[in-house]
């Protein structure tokens, strides 16, 4: 397993490559975000490890480039700062950890470990079906480059289809998604919501975003360029 160390500090980074290594693990160093990049560009990692203060681009910045370069290897944020905010900015960057300075570096290696179980599966942070985009982090929503006000229950449901496109979601699958066990839950709700959706994102071009399965549910069918 090849794991990419993104450290500004060249005594922490080669402490950090040491320790992998005895560990058995293949560890490249890249002291700024510029270097990290090139070296992600010309090497496949199982992990990055990514600290978010560096001296030419910030880790979130290093994080959300590589989503967007379709680069799906897990992302470990390091941190100085225990601040919430910054935990979720890294989060919603597409990193899929994130670990406080100081730290144990026991406790690196088992989140090394998780991060290896899961494997690299596409986890964009902006979903995108083809005429369709959705950012979970900003709550925003455009149909064909065109932004769209959405409720929040509407969101959700949004959501829920583009993070299964082209699956056929029965009323059952979306209402335990999309609505908490304590709300009165009605099958009928599902279809008042598919209405709403299809009144903000069918009007301004005459097709229908979401399909009627007959006898099963509802498909999410991508907007026509």
């Amino acid at each position: 397993m090849r794991v990419l160390v993104v450290e500004d500090e060249p005594k922490m980074a080669e402490l950090l490559r040491r320790g992998l290594h005895e560990e058995g693990l293949v560890a490249d160093v890249a002291l700024s975000g510029a270097v990290a990049l090139q070296r992600v560009a010309d090497t496949k990692y199982d992990v990055i490890v990514l600290d978010v203060m560096l001296p030419d681009i910030s880790g979130i910045a290093v994080c959300r480039q590589l989503r967007a370069d379709g680069v799906w290897s897990p992302v470990l944020i390091l941190t100085a700062r225990d601040d919430i905010q910054d935990r979720v900015a890294g989060l919603d960057a597409g990193a899929d950890d994130y670990l406080v300075k100081p730290f144990a570096f026991d406790e690196l290696l088992a989140r090394i470990r998780a991060l290896l179980r899961r494997g690299t599966a596409e986890r964009p942070a902006v979903l995108e079906v083809e005429g369709l985009r959705l950012d979970p982090a900003t709550h925003r929503v455009w149909a064909l480059d065109e932004e769209v006000s959405l409720t929040p229950r509407e969101f959700a449901l949004l959501e829920t289809f583009m993070r299964r496109p082209d699956q056929v979601l029965t009323r059952d699958q979306l209402l335990e998604q999309v609505w908490d066990l304590g709300s009165e839950q009605r099958s009928n709700v599902v279809d008042v919501y598919v209405r709403f959706l299809r009144s903000k994102l069918d009007g301004p071009y005459g097709r229908q975003t979401i399909e009627t399965v007959r006898g099963v549910g509802y498909r999410l069918a991508p907007l026509a360029r």
